[in-house]
């Protein structure tokens, strides 16, 4: 069952510009693809299938698709999904309006999946992570890039413990500061991001990106040889608890 508190956002990239600058979700793909390189071998990309959940305006979807023989990108945001149709659309890169609880292919469709900051946006995450873990192929992946509810500053709004707060705190706290009527994310602790990938064999990059950024594009976030380079995988060690974001590969 879903929890009673949540609800879809059918038209969320119209409220976050962003999701459509090319630029910027560029390079996000290139960090999910120098993952994907990194455990399946760059050369074996391209032969493999993948799918997109959660994909919007469909830009990392696209650069993904320059990787593999043919890639699906599904939303619910059906605005989105026909700016991705018409921007990118072709016979290799096809995209679908979709439910990302009820995946419209049969069982074991894809060698790998992209679900990045998606599971806080759905009804029933649970759910989500079952229907990811039935269209994966035995030996498929699935990259897994997951907010921490216990971060200071909420990701999605950068307010201060957004996501701790109960769900009615959040809708008022929106409310007073005129950003919304309604907190939809629901994000999870490390325990229960665990349990929620209970189903597969979980391959953690999130310290090893953090000890090498300019090989997995986060060289933006953290130089290479800086003085924070030097420090934040140590401290990320003994506090990985509250590390903002966790980069899994999922294995089927």
């Amino acid at each position: 069952m879903a929890p009673a508190d949540c609800a879809y956002q059918t038209d969320y990239a119209r409220d976050h510009p962003e999701l459509y600058d090319v630029a910027g979700r560029e390079v996000k793909a290139k960090k999910i693809i120098a993952v994907l390189a990194d455990y399946c071998g760059s050369d074996s990309l391209a032969g493999k299938t993948g799918l997109d959940v959660g994909c919007s305006s469909g830009i990392i979807t696209h650069y993904l698709s320059k990787h593999l023989s043919s890639t699906w990108g599904v939303d619910i945001d059906a605005e989105a999904i026909a700016f991705a149709r018409r921007q990118f659309g072709s016979e290799k890169l096809r995209f679908e309006a979709s439910d990302g609880m009820v995946l419209g292919f049969p069982g074991v469709s894809f060698d790998i999946v992209v679900c990045s900051q998606v599971y806080e946006h759905v009804p029933d995450a649970d759910r989500l992570m079952k229907e990811i873990h039935r269209v994966l192929r035995p030996g498929g992946v699935c990259y897994f890039s997951a907010g921490n509810r216990l971060s200071v500053i909420e990701p999605h709004y950068h307010l201060p413990f957004r996501s701790v707060v109960p769900k009615p705190v959040a809708h008022a706290y929106l409310r007073l500061l005129r950003r919304g009527d309604r907190y939809y994310e629901t994000h999870r602790t490390l325990w229960g991001l665990r349990r929620l990938t209970s189903d597969f064999r979980v391959v953690d990059y999130t310290i090893r990106i953090l000890r090498e950024p300019a090989r997995f594009y986060m060289d933006d976030f953290l130089r290479e040889g800086s003085l924070a380079h030097r420090l934040v995988p140590l401290a990320a060690h003994g506090l990985y608890w509250v590390i903002p974001n966790y980069v899994w590969l999922l294995v089927k």
